[in-house]
């Protein structure tokens, strides 16, 4: 197992929380997972959504929030743990979140949902560790050597998400079925060779998706990951930024209450069957404001407003909420506090 070192600063637990957006992930649960010595997480979508000018200025709400929740992290945190950010390739502000992660002086960039083959232009003047997120070694071999040509560079960590994880997801419906996380973590492994000995470093490899105990943790591990990242289960804890009803309703909910949905990006994705989507089986939901926030997404055609209803989620809104979860979400039963559940999840690492 590789030791995970980002900007200098070493992971004392192998353990990232991930980066849930929209309003789950902020500064508040970011900042008590670094307490605990692991890599805590803000994620990009919408940090400004609270802020006064939110519905007029997204773009500049979102910069300001995001400075904000990354402010309030390191407060947190106390000089504890390592701070990462993550952005969507799929964000129209894309840049514009890069350029705050910099000022804001996060340890890391964290992106998926599309390929970050350009992300390197946009930091190229920071110190900034990058981190990219695959869903299969063709994938990360395209970005690595995206990088290594025009950038001169490779990530400083790899994320791995598997099939089993929650919100947007790099697979076909029919790869959700079959894809084996364990198997392209030994493809990529063996893709990341050439890259760490070209550029005589260590590349770090973080698998995620259905990390639920730490059994799934020490699985990981013994398979060959250096790290893992957990995101649902963070959800259900004292300390997530979104509503507790959000919490409330991953601990109400059933195996088959978890299903996968198409997102108007034209991904699939994993989420609570709520009366949200219950309706969407019927009719599409009008637009009523477009944030102009996903590249993919055409409000002319798209079956519903993604932000909105992740904004709603966020806030508690059952009714209309899209309640993005992994596939053993059903499995909590409870809520408890960020050290309880790092504790639980790393007591049998070695």
């Amino acid at each position: 197992m590789k030791k995970i070192i980002i900007n200098k600063k070493e992971l004392k637990k192998p353990l990232v929380q991930g980066g849930m957006g929209v309003g789950v992930s902020l500064g508040n649960l970011a900042g008590n997972v670094m307490k605990e010595s692991c890599l805590g997480v803000i994620s990009a979508a919408h940090p400004g959504y609270l802020e006064d000018d939110f519905i007029q200025d997204n773009r500049k709400a979102n910069y300001r929030g995001l400075l904000k929740e990354i402010n309030k992290a390191r407060d947190i945190a106390n000089g504890n743990g390592v701070l990462g950010v993550n952005i969507m390739v799929a964000l129209e502000d894309y840049q514009g979140m890069v350029e705050a992660s910099i000022e804001g002086k996060a340890d890391l960039i964290i992106s998926g949902a599309g390929l970050p083959l350009d992300l390197p232009k946009y930091t190229k003047d920071s110190s900034i560790a990058l981190a990219p997120i695959v869903s299969s070694a063709k994938a990360l071999k395209l970005i690595c050597k995206k990088w290594d040509r025009s950038y001169n560079r490779v990530p400083d960590l790899v994320i791995i998400e598997g099939a089993k994880a929650g919100g947007h997801l790099g697979y076909s419906l029919e790869e959700i079925e079959t894809s084996n996380l364990y198997k392209i973590l030994e493809e990529v492994k063996q893709e990341i060779i050439f890259f760490e000995q070209k550029y005589n470093k260590e590349i770090p490899i973080i698998v995620a998706g259905g990390i639920y105990s730490s059994k799934d943790v020490v699985q990981a591990i013994k398979q060959g990951a250096d790290g893992v990242q957990v995101g649902t289960r963070f959800i259900a804890t004292h300390e997530a930024d979104c509503h507790i009803n959000f919490k409330k309703a991953l601990i109400n909910a059933n195996k088959e209450d978890i299903v996968i949905v198409k997102s108007p990006v034209g991904m699939p994705g994993r989420a609570l069957n709520t009366p949200l989507i219950e309706k969407l089986k019927l009719n599409n939901i009008p637009i009523r404001k477009c944030y102009s926030c996903l590249s993919p997404c055409d409000p002319s055609t798209t079956p519903y407003c993604i932000s909105e209803a992740l904004i709603q989620s966020a806030l508690g809104n059952v009714d209309e909420g899209l309640f993005f979860c992994g596939s053993e979400a059903y499995k909590i039963n409870k809520i408890v506090s960020v050290r309880e559940l790092i504790i639980e999840l790393s007591k049998n690492i070695r």
